[in-house]
Parts: C-alpha cells; structure tokens; sequence
C-alpha cells in the first residue's frame, strides 16, 4: 500500500510538471480504475489449476437395477447407515446391485478427523441399543451370503463401542447364522480388552486398515499411530482371527514405503491387503497427489503374493470390502495367483 503511494505521487508529479491540471487529473482517475480492475480480478488457485485430471480407468456406471433399488429401500426403511454412502463410494451401483453392502454402526459421526474420509466428524449421537438388532434383521431380510461391519471411531465411549460390535455380530450370527461375515473395526485406541471382545464374537474376516504408510499417518490419519495398528492386528491374529488391512495409493508415498508396509503386515500375520486408489472427498481434504496406473496396481499385487499375503485385492476402485466375500476363503487367492504364474511358463 505504501509503495503503491509512494508509485501514484510520483506519476502524478511528472504530468502536473509536463501536462497541467487537466492530464493530471486524467491520469488520477485512470490510476483508481487500474487498481480497481487489479484488485476485482479473480485470484487463481495454483492448485486448483494444476490438479490432476481422473483418468478413464476411474469412471464408474451410476446405481441401477431393481437389486439397488431392493438395498435402498431395507436401508431407508431400517434407517441403516452405510459406508457406501458416508464414504461415497465409487462401488456403490456394482455391490449394491449384487444385493450386498456394507453397513457402518454406531452412527455416521466419528470423533477422529482423517484427512481422507468422507465421514462427518463431531459429536456422535447416543448410542441406539436396539440397532444390532435391526442391522441383523436387515441382513436377513437382504438374504445375504456375506454382510461387513464397520463403524466410526467412537473414543468417547468408556468401552470405544466395542460392546455394540460385540451384539451386532453376535445378532447376525443369530438370525443368519449361514452368513460370513466381515468386520472393519477401528484401533479402539489399542486397549486389549476392547479387541478381546471382536475376538470373542467370532467373525470370520476381522480388518483393520493402515490406510497408508508410515511416514504419512500422520497427516492423513492425524489421531491413530502406524505402529498402533500394526500391534491391533497382530493381537487380532494371535487371537486366531483371519485379518486383513487396506491401504490407498496417490497420497504421496513412494513405491519403496508401500512395499515396506506390505513386508511390515506380513511380519504380524496379515492373512488379506487391498490396495487402491486415493479419490479425495471435497476440497477440504487431502488432494490426490497423483493417479496410480493399473499396470502398477498390478506389479504390487504381484510383490503381496510373493511376500507371503494370502489374498491380495488390488486396483484403482478397489476399496476395502469390495469382493469381500471371496477374502473369507482360505488359500483362495494365492491359489488363483498360483493357477495364473503357471500360464506365464
């Protein structure tokens, strides 16, 4: 501002010295319009600017079919919430249309702030005692061969929730008793107890996700710890569960790192990874700092298998429950991946 000042009064110094009174305010008046038009000019944003186009692979068909439309409506009717919807899912039409979804307890507020998420964070609602028993009657309304569980972090509970996950799959398991299932838990801040209870409830697949690698978890999930996940599922395995973890890709790691990971989930047991591709929410969060190509999701699918995985999911739209069904059978995977390297000779 002082130099803009400093600029005017000397500009106008020299016409009233050459032109006179009438160039000089002339030039005034032109100097006001100038910096109005600078200042009414729109400000770019670089990064908005420079943001990386989706590529084809990415595209997805919109939600269609009378199977969707079935999933909706026992959604709606039991006032179900589900991750496909909170975490916008890009699977959303396929899984739905196949009569499957994954459905998140224990509200749609979580009390975490991940930088990747979708989910609303705040104040959680109170806990509705009754919805392990609705979620169950969804699911055997839906006649599923195979449900998954998550929900948000709930870190304001004395028990983290764990006590409402321990109904829901125990209910389940009740009313559908030939249905497998998955459950998506949180760290439940890495207290034994709390895990104990997944543990005794008994699901076949238990997963907990690092969602990235180490050097980035804490920008992108902000409250948990790498290493706390590690040891979550470690205990899980020790516990005799089936385990597995997913991580997204393009949020800036390197190639290096996401091997590393991968090597560190082996060295705890991890039975199942998927891999795929980071899609930021809103603006708000973490923007995608590049678009991993297939071939490449491919290659570390490949390296999983080789470090001893038993199942690895990987690809641009892969998300963490997304052909879970298959995830339950044991030495499916690698038999399949078996099966493949035997043709490539």
């Amino acid at each position: 501002m002082i130099l803009d000042c400093v600029l005017y009064f000397i500009i106008l110094n020299i016409a009233d010295k050459k032109y006179g009174l009438l160039m000089t305010s002339l030039v005034f008046l032109w100097l006001i319009i100038a910096q109005r038009i600078m200042q009414e000019l729109p400000i770019v944003n670089v990064e908005m600017e420079t943001r990386i186009k989706k590529p084809d692979w990415l595209r997805v068909k919109l939600p269609i079919g009378e199977s969707y439309k079935h999933v909706r409506g026992l959604v709606d009717k039991h006032k179900l919430h589900t991750i496909c919807e909170s975490g916008n899912c890009p699977n959303m039409g396929e899984c739905w249309g196949e009569g499957t979804a994954t459905f998140m307890i224990l509200g749609n507020i979580c009390t975490r702030s991940c930088q990747f998420c979708a989910v609303a964070t705040g104040r959680p609602k109170p806990v509705e005692w009754d919805e392990p028993q609705r979620v169950a009657e969804a699911i055997l309304l839906m006649k599923v061969k195979h449900a998954v569980l998550t929900s948000v972090d709930r870190d304001e509970l004395p028990d983290g929730g764990s006590i409402i996950w321990f109904n829901t799959i125990k209910a389940i398991k009740t009313l559908s008793p030939e249905t497998t299932l998955e459950t998506l838990i949180p760290d439940f801040r890495g207290i034994p107890d709390q895990i104990q209870r997944i543990i005794d409830a008994a699901p076949e697949v238990v997963s907990h996700n690092m969602e990235t690698v180490e050097r980035n978890t804490q920008k992108v999930r902000v409250q948990a710890k790498y290493r706390r996940s590690l040891k979550v599922l470690e205990t899980l395995k020790l516990g005799g569960m089936r385990t597995k973890t997913g991580m997204m890709l393009g949020i800036g790691e390197e190639k290096a790192e996401v091997i590393q990971t991968m090597k560190d989930l082996v060295g705890v047991g991890c039975d199942v990874l998927t891999l795929g591709q980071y899609l930021q929410p809103t603006k708000k969060h973490l923007p995608v700092q590049r678009f991993v190509h297939p071939d490449e999701f491919a290659e570390l699918r490949q390296i999983g298998y080789e470090l001893g995985f038993d199942y690895v999911e990987s690809g641009p739209l892969v998300r963490s429950s997304y052909h879970s069904e298959k995830h339950v059978i044991q030495g499916w995977g690698k038999s399949k991946w078996m099966e493949e390297q035997a043709l490539l000779k």
